[in-house]
């Protein structure tokens, strides 16, 4: 995500894409056989997902997308009282298991309630407390927020050709 979006965005137009990426995620799930979830599939690449995400499922997809969601949550929190978490920020440490149940489908869910509720309590996003994307270097909660929303987009991208990818039933 461009400095220049992070910048002119606002708190709302960043929480209001986040609902809808939430939302369009839903419907997907909805279009998708529930015996099928857990199947993995290899996608071609997308732009802004890394190569070792192409061999997942529907599931691994949400349980990344709960594991991302509750770390936003936490950074946003910890950013607004002036703590920067200790822990480097890793793309391993945000990888999904593979034997997922259903029950990742409400986790996730849950996942997205956090950063919502996390951006909600706080009053001002831009903070002089940083803490560094692998990507993207350090960035305010501000920061962190505006990444939610594209982060969910891209994982939306990937669960609509996963679902395509799977065979039909």
């Amino acid at each position: 995500m461009s400095g220049l979006k992070r910048f002119f965005g606002s708190r709302e137009a960043f929480t209001a894409h986040f609902v809808q990426e939430r939302a369009s995620i839903r419907s997907l799930l909805a279009t998708c056989d529930p015996a099928q979830r857990s199947e993995q599939v290899l996608i071609p690449r997308l732009r802004g997902l890394e190569d070792s995400s192409r061999f997942w499922s529907v599931w691994m997809t949400l349980e990344h997308l709960r594991i991302t969601n509750s770390v936003f949550a936490t950074v946003i929190t910890s950013l607004a009282h002036g703590r920067v978490p200790s822990k480097t920020a890793s793309t391993a440490d945000v990888k999904p298991r593979t034997d997922l149940t259903v029950e990742v489908e409400a986790a996730f869910e849950a996942s997205c309630d956090a950063v919502l509720s996390a951006v909600a309590a706080v009053p001002d996003l831009k903070t002089t407390a940083l803490y560094a994307h692998p990507w993207f270097g350090p960035l305010n909660a501000a920061g962190w927020h505006a990444l939610t929303a594209t982060h969910m987009r891209i994982h939306r991208q990937q669960m609509a050709r996963i679902i395509a990818s799977l065979p039909a039933r």
